[in-house]
């Protein structure tokens, strides 16, 4: 499984689920990919993620690197 992330979005206009990759959006035109379900567009996102990364690395270009979100502890505080 990568480590980038995708951007899942309906679109009433064309009845899809579209697919964005942040960290690809300077180098490959957004939406890249669509499902008609958001299994079939998170799916076919991976597909896509995995052809392109294939791509730079047989080309030697320069991957882009995936946003790592970081989760801290979060307190909560106590009510009453």
């Amino acid at each position: 499984m990568n480590q980038y992330s995708m951007v899942i979005q309906w679109s009433d206009e064309d009845q899809l689920f579209l697919v964005t990759i942040p960290e690809f959006i300077e180098r490959v035109v957004m939406p890249c990919t669509h499902g008609k379900t958001r299994e079939e567009a998170i799916r076919r996102g991976e597909e896509v993620i995995e052809m392109y990364v294939e791509a730079w690395q047989a080309e030697e270009e320069p991957i882009p690197t995936a946003n790592i979100f970081q989760v801290s502890e979060v307190r909560l505080a106590k009510t009453g």
